[in-house]
């Protein structure tokens, strides 16, 4: 008996283990069917482990996540189907991380390196409008005067202002500007929108503005890559000739994707309204175009005996909607939107194809893995997220709506009334803290607006656009658009009259960088897991909202420049000038859920800037010397948008000029010790972005030099932690 209880105890560790092993597998083997759905989302965290990396991965990760990924995939092709799950996993997560690095270093190009006043040459790649409504360029094949081919940057952005009536300007079109360009700008609060990521993607090396007419240099280039652009943007100018105003803008946003012409107050009334999914080219659109094309085409072709009886009218029907759709997808532009609605119709017509069924949520996993494949950088991007989240949501809703066969029994009047309000709150319920994070609103009266405007969207406006498609060989386009321009000033008027309903929008803060990953993860599981513990998905979804409420805002927040102040009150953010830095200042009071105007901002503005019982001053304008030096003997901190030229140790911490440009906008958190100061560059990292001469394999684990990470052992670049005596600790990327 004593030798069996000892075996016992000896087995014990060995028993344990092999127990809680297959209970790991186990696990995902309950799952049977369904893990298929989680790859793109393991796509994804990967994807996202090298966006959130604070310093540029070297070569030996990247041989490491290869590594993995290849002994992975071997695995899967020896392992049974018990085993294979979660080496399925592993390898979509290292393929995530070597997609994402392959992709941003495959797109490297010169970033303008300082400020630019002088000539600018290139080619017209795009035309479209700023936030502040101005004409916007985007060229390339860019010469700047001084620069060498090499170093010149790939493309470049210019914003038209003043008298620019002596060119139109289109795609292929050489042109010549004299304006002012920047490298692209870091964040304008830490941790904000990371415009220097986005431009990276777009090979976007400058941005800029001039006021000078643009010059044409010769005639528009006949490179067939800008046919479609030109051809967009002709049958955008012949749509908005034939409808008047917005209407027609409106119309050529929908049809083309050229969005130039939409006024800033119509795109706000959109957006307050929760109707700006209309403009986006997306599930809606894709699936009302195709889905008229198919049932027109079926209708056709069952009306003429023969075909009825001796063609797959079905299946022909399907094949003439992709080869639309397709067309549809060429002329919008390509964006995220829409190449997953077409993926994803195109996954429901080759189901017609081959008799299957047509909507599932595999089709919305490939579609997810496809584009993340092809172009990982669009996963933080809120149209990426939003459309994800809502067609997720929908499927899953219905699918389950299907399965108790609730509305088989219904009226179909009844049907289609259901339909349309339950697609709208569940698309508003998936998609409202995306648009919350990202956008800092809620559109509280979105549903209702949803459900008035929605059926005319699809009853009307999309089969008009299809009839008039059909009819403009022959010229009589003009009879769809007299049936579509009605129904379209309908949508802007809704737009207009619920935006303009007092408590129509409910402003947001902006949440914590874990919040959104957090409910994300958990909606995921408990539309995707099987079983009753698919609610365990409440739990970080619950984690998340509460992290998002507990979230604080900064004190103190300083722009890149040093000329504008923002500091927290009772009454909301107060800065320092109702004038100048616009972009900064809209951003702050966005993120913080608040939204007067700059010019009420400013009114709520005393001195002086203390936090914690550290000093802090702003000096700015004339006499900034002696005021700067004056300022540093009775200061803690002392702010200033101007560069000092000092060598020897100065009483207090100088933020000048010089730092800020290092280190980009400053964020003051104040804690009982002291306060920690935060800067944009650090909250982004030492990345491909932000310091565009990193080479894989050129740094270890330090940075690239002591220079980029730090100033000196006083003003680091990523920021630092001053306490009450004085004391100052770096913070570490």
């Amino acid at each position: 008996m004593a030798i069996d209880t000892l075996n016992l105890v000896k087995e014990a560790p060995v028993r344990i283990a092999y127990t809680l092993v297959y209970g790991f597998f186990d696990i995902f083997d309950r799952q049977h069917g369904q893990m298929f759905l989680w790859m793109p989302v393991m796509l994804g965290l990967g994807i996202s482990l090298y966006f959130a990396a604070p310093l540029e991965p070297q070569m030996f990760s990247y041989i490491c996540a290869a590594c993995v990924a290849a002994v992975c995939f071997a695995l899967l092709l020896v392992v049974s189907d018990y085993y294979a799950p979660p080496v399925a996993i592993l390898a979509m997560v290292a393929l995530g991380f070597l997609v994402a690095g392959y992709r941003a270093h495959s797109l490297s190009a010169p970033v303008l390196p300082y400020r630019y006043y002088g000539p600018v040459e290139g080619r017209i790649v795009k035309v479209d409008r700023s936030a502040s409504d101005a004409v916007r360029l985007t060229l390339d094949q860019v010469r700047l005067r001084g620069f060498a081919r090499e170093d010149t940057p790939a493309r470049v952005r210019i914003s038209l202002y003043g008298d620019q009536a002596y060119i139109d300007p289109e795609p292929g079109l050489p042109v010549a500007i004299t304006a002012s360009l920047s490298p692209p700008a870091s964040a304008a609060d830490p941790g904000g929108f990371n415009f220097q990521r986005m431009a990276w993607f777009d090979q976007l090396g400058a941005v800029g503005y001039t006021r000078i007419p643009v010059l044409r240099l010769g005639p528009t280039d006949p490179d067939l890559r800008l046919f479609v652009h030109k051809l967009r943007q002709k049958l955008s100018l012949a749509i908005q000739n034939s409808l008047s105003g917005q209407a027609g803008a409106f119309a050529a946003a929908i049809l083309t994707g050229d969005r130039s012409a939409i006024s800033a107050q119509t795109v706000e009334n959109l957006r307050a309204s929760n109707l700006s999914h209309l403009l986006a080219i997306s599930g809606l659109h894709m699936g009302l175009l195709t889905g008229v094309i198919f049932s027109t085409l079926r209708g056709i072709l069952a009306l003429i005996p023969y075909t009825f009886y001796h063609w797959p009218n079905k299946k022909i029907a399907a094949v003439a909607a992709l080869i639309g759709g397709a067309c549809y997808l060429a002329l919008s532009g390509w964006n995220v939107a829409t190449e997953r609605a077409y993926i994803m119709v195109s996954m429901m017509f080759i189901a017609v194809l081959l008799d299957r069924q047509a909507i599932t949520l595999r089709a919305v996993a490939m579609a997810a893995m496809l584009i993340l494949l092809l172009r990982p950088e669009v996963l933080p991007e809120p149209g990426f997220q939003m459309s994800f989240a809502a067609t997720t949501a929908l499927v899953a809703v219905f699918s389950i709506l299907r399965g108790f066969k609730v509305m088989y029994k219904w009226p179909r009047f009844l049907t289609g009334a259901f339909t349309v309000v339950l697609s709208s709150a569940v698309a508003g319920v998936a998609t409202a803290p995306v648009a919350a994070a990202h956008f800092n609103r809620i559109a509280d009266l979105g549903l209702i607006a949803n459900v008035i405007s929605v059926p005319v969207m699809g009853a009307v406006v999309m089969p008009a656009a299809v009839i008039a498609a059909v009819l403009a060989p022959f010229g009589l386009q003009h009879w769809a658009f007299a049936v579509m321009e009605p129904a379209i000033r309908w949508l802007l008027y809704v737009a207009d009259r619920v935006a303009q309903i007092e408590g129509a929008v409910t402003w947001i803060k902006s949440p914590p960088t874990a919040t959104l990953p957090l409910i994300a993860l958990g909606g995921l599981f408990v539309l995707l897991w099987k079983g009753r513990s698919q609610f365990l998905g409440l739990l970080p979804v619950i984690l998340g909202f509460l992290f998002w409420a507990g979230g604080d805002r900064p004190s103190l927040l300083v722009s890149s420049d040093g000329g504008l102040i923002g500091r927290m009150t009772a009454e909301g953010r107060a800065l320092n000038k109702d004038t100048g830095g616009s972009f900064a200042a809209s951003s702050w009071l966005e993120n913080d859920g608040d939204f007067p105007s700059q010019t009420k901002a400013a009114a709520r503005y005393m001195p002086p800037l203390g936090l914690s019982g550290i000093s802090i001053a702003h000096v700015s304008g004339r006499g900034w010397q002696a005021r700067a030096d004056a300022a540093c003997k009775s200061y803690d901190i002392v702010i200033l948008n101007q560069d000092l030229d000092f060598s020897a140790e100065l009483p207090c911490l100088m933020l000048d000029l010089s730092y800020l440009e290092r280190s980009g906008s400053l964020a003051f958190f104040a804690d009982p010790d002291g306060i920690q100061i935060q800067t944009a560059h650090g909250a982004s990292g030492i990345r491909l972005w932000t310091a565009p001469d990193i080479s894989i394999g050129r740094y270890g684990r330090a940075p690239v030099s002591p220079m980029v990470y730090r100033d000196s052992q006083t003003r680091p670049i990523f920021g630092l932690r001053v306490t009450r005596n004085g004391q100052r600790v770096p913070l570490a990327p």
